[in-house]
């Protein structure tokens, strides 16, 4: 049997579904603030929704979270790298609207009450707010058991955050100025980041009957340091970047991968063509043999190395790389913007379409 993400309990098309039930009942009260402070400019659909704030500047805001990533935490008993992917989850959104993340508070529920994992969930928290100098100014925590029941007995959690951040309203990137033959940047990803892993904890987990404390030939660390690599925070080098040359789009690789970038459609009449992607990083290629998953579920589902992607003039391409090199991440030159809408890679001499 070929896996899945619906074999393993996502099914794309129901949450697309539910997406479109939730902007038909939220879009009519988007003119409650009409004319007063908190007009939305921005609403659902985007990396991040934008409210009116002054003559030119707007609020963005944006809610994530670690997805079934903090399973493996409780599995492994390791909380200290979780908090920096929540973190990450909410301010890699909004840098991809132009905004600065500024401002964040966390909801975390918990099985039962757990100093030390509580102590170590927000030593991620805050570490990843002192990289992004984005201050944690409160939130939640609440003590579920009849909700949270979690991997292990008296370990379950749930973590989440909401982000604001600010822009320019003249600087607010949104992929409305895309152009035919922009290139397109990718950005490396740290691994898997926090996405996909109810597809690889079932594969590796279940059907490989693997242990996460195995070492297989293809890793260099367990399977379970690999899964728990934190995602990789990059406000600093998109900050960087937008500031020094014209970026025309910015899409985080999460959810839906790849076809992510179908998201700009609604603002631009373009496509892309993804026809130079880098060698995916080792534990891709184990969740894949091993669920003997085809190229086009790996890259509709997980980000097979490229966490980021930065959309530029053809002209500002070797700036845009040398800037995120700068900030000590790798990036390629991974394709161009077309005419034709969807997406296109190109994987081992076949094209994959979205």
């Amino acid at each position: 049997m070929s896996w899945t993400y619906r074999t393993a309990g996502v099914d794309r098309n129901k949450i697309r579904k539910a997406h479109l039930t939730i902007a038909e009942l939220i879009k009519d009260t988007y003119g409650l603030r009409l004319g007063r402070f908190g007009e939305v400019l921005e609403g659902f659909g985007h990396y991040a929704s934008l409210i009116d704030l002054t003559e030119d500047k707007a609020l963005a805001l944006h809610c994530d979270g670690c997805g079934t990533k903090v399973l493996v935490a409780q599995l492994m008993n390791k909380y200290d790298t979780i908090g920096i992917d929540c973190v990450a989850m909410c301010v890699n959104d909004l840098i991809c609207i132009g905004a600065e993340p500024t401002t964040l508070i966390d909801y975390l529920a918990l099985e039962q009450p757990d100093e030390k994992m509580v102590n170590e969930i927000m030593k991620g928290l805050v570490e990843a707010a002192e990289k992004t100098k984005t201050s944690i100014i409160g939130g939640e925590t609440a003590i579920m058991p009849d909700i949270i029941k979690g991997a292990v007995k008296g370990r379950g959690f749930d973590l989440a955050a909401f982000c604001l951040g600010i822009v320019k309203k003249n600087n607010i990137i949104r992929g409305n100025r895309l152009k035919l033959g922009d290139a397109i940047i990718g950005v490396r990803s740290s691994g898997i980041h926090s996405n996909g892993f109810s597809l690889a904890r079932k594969v590796l987990l279940q059907k490989a009957e693997l242990d996460l404390k195995d070492k297989p030939p293809e890793l260099e660390r367990t399977i379970g340091e690999e899964l728990l690599e934190p995602t990789n925070l990059y406000v600093d080098a998109v900050m960087s970047v937008i500031e020094t040359i014209d970026i025309h789009a910015i899409a985080h690789i999460t959810g839906g991968a790849f076809a992510k970038l179908r998201r700009f459609e609604p603002y631009a009449d373009v496509g892309f063509h993804l026809d130079k992607m880098p060698e995916p990083h080792p534990i891709f290629k184990l969740i894949q043999k091993t669920g003997g998953i085809t190229n086009e579920e790996m890259y509709r589902t997980f980000n097979m190395g490229i966490g980021l992607c930065i959309m530029t003039p053809e002209s500002n391409k070797d700036k845009a790389i040398s800037l995120c090199e700068a900030q000590g991440l790798s990036a390629y030159d991974i394709g161009k913007v077309v005419k034709n809408s969807g997406v296109r890679l190109d994987i081992d001499g076949k094209t994959v379409v979205f």
